[in-house]
């Protein structure tokens, strides 16, 4: 293959990885080079893979589109969630999420497109075309000036990295020991919330869908019941599992009893209004007001009334630490719909003085490094780099990160998983004490 020289700056390459996770940018097509032709950038691009396609127009914008399925020619409607566009505007490029329930678009032989909407060589000619549709919702002036003249189109394939870079010395500390997670379940076991009227500290946690709010309960279960358990429904799919406010305590598989602390599960936090958890009736469930097994309305928030909700919650009711379950793979995918409604979450919180974290999850999904072995997290730069994207995105200190794990598809108990898990329990338990105390001197 001839080298072929990218017209993208290394600062732009390097935050559209961060897009991706931690991967490679390999060019497969540049159209002045190769040609504007579909059959040009079908020879160059069929059966690749992972693909990014970047578009340059006159104007100086710079824009385009991600998809994780072959191009193939194969004459079919193509389902790809993880598909996306993108544009540089200012420093940084927004991405643009498909809509759910519509295709990313029809493999045919034609030009690059995406959800029959954005189709870019249009016509063998170096220009983009807007259809209109609703796959996608962007603004064409703002993507791309409305200029349809292209001055270049490049097509990358994306790899995952072979330079996993680390640090030199991990950037938090971790006793990867058996007597480790004995401390930790003994400390767990043996704690006392700060104020004698609480008996149990009541975890909340919150985060968009299938980012692992149900699995983190299951695994922690499964940790003191000895056994693997599945009591809250998890899984992957485009909506919520959740549709309940579930409240669960977690007992002690040795003795059966109780153990201080319930972990309160929500339905997912979704972009599109009118979908999700609504905010109201978040705010109902910091005070206290809704009630184990309350099925969630989206378009009706829980009203009080219906309830006969008649004195004020107890502040053994109410919520004593928010976690929002952030999953590593999806930060820099993060739509501004669903970033402002977290924002909105985390004013509430702030009003209200309770204490808040983020659990980060699957960064092995997101670290090859971390994939081939857990106790490398803490020495991963990118999974560093990631904590301190989230952290700022959210204005929330990161707690704890955590693998991809559900034991309701394991077959064994792992020891390294038990003891981030039991760490990242022990810090919640930890803030729900420094609100408490804070409660106790007002």
């Amino acid at each position: 293959m001839e080298s072929l020289t990218s017209n993208l700056t290394e600062e732009k390459r390097k935050q559209l990885c961060g897009l991706l996770g931690n991967v490679e940018l390999n060019l497969l097509y540049k159209a002045s080079v190769h040609g504007y032709q579909a059959s040009d950038f079908h020879q160059r691009c069929d059966n690749q893979g992972q693909t990014l396609l970047i578009a340059y127009n006159r104007s100086g914008y710079i824009f385009g589109g991600y998809t994780s399925v072959d191009y193939a020619q194969s004459g079919q409607y193509v389902t790809d969630q993880d598909t996306f566009l993108f544009s540089f505007q200012g420093k940084i490029p927004v991405c643009i999420k498909i809509n759910a329930g519509h295709n990313a678009r029809y493999d045919d032989a034609g030009g690059p497109s995406f959800g029959q909407q954005l189709y870019f060589c249009y016509n063998n000619q170096p220009a983009v075309y807007n259809q209109g549709g609703s796959s996608f919702t962007f603004n064409a002036a703002t993507m791309y000036g409305n200029d349809t003249q292209l001055s270049e189109c490049e097509v990358y394939k994306v790899e995952q990295s072979s330079q996993v870079s680390t640090e030199d010395k991990p950037w938090r500390n971790v006793l990867w020991a058996a007597e480790r997670k004995e401390e930790l379940v003994e400390m767990i076991r043996n704690h006392k919330p700060l104020m004698t009227s609480v008996s149990r500290v009541r975890i909340l946690m919150i985060g968009p869908v299938g980012a692992g709010k149900s699995s983190f309960f299951n695994s922690i279960n499964s940790i003191f019941m000895g056994r693997i358990t599945s009591k809250a429904m998890s899984g992957s799919a485009g909506t919520s599992l959740t549709t309940q406010f579930r409240t669960y305590p977690v007992k002690d598989g040795r003795e059966g009893k109780q153990l201080p602390f319930v972990l309160c599960d929500t339905m997912g936090l979704e972009e599109q209004s009118g979908a999700g958890l609504d905010i109201e009736d978040i705010s109902s469930i910091f005070q206290g007001h809704i009630p184990d097994r309350y099925k969630f309305n989206p378009t009706a928030p829980f009203q009080s009334d219906d309830q006969k909700v008649s004195r004020p919650a107890s502040l053994q009711e109410k919520i004593h630490c928010v976690v929002y379950v952030i999953d590593a793979t999806k930060i820099s995918l993060m739509s501004d719909k669903l970033q402002e409604k977290l924002a909105s979450i985390r004013r509430k919180v702030n009003s209200l003085g309770i204490a808040q974290i983020i659990l980060m999850t699957k960064v092995d999904e997101a670290c090859p490094l971390v994939e081939k072995d857990l106790k490398s997290l803490y020495l991963s730069s990118y999974i560093k780099s990631k904590v301190q994207e989230v952290s700022s995105r959210l204005g929330v200190p990161v707690s704890c990160v955590l693998p991809v794990k559900n034991y309701s598809q394991e077959l064994e108990l792992e020891l390294n998983c038990d003891v981030l898990l039991l760490t990242a329990l022990q810090q919640m338990l930890n803030f729900a004490d420094d609100y408490l105390d804070d409660v106790g001197h007002d």
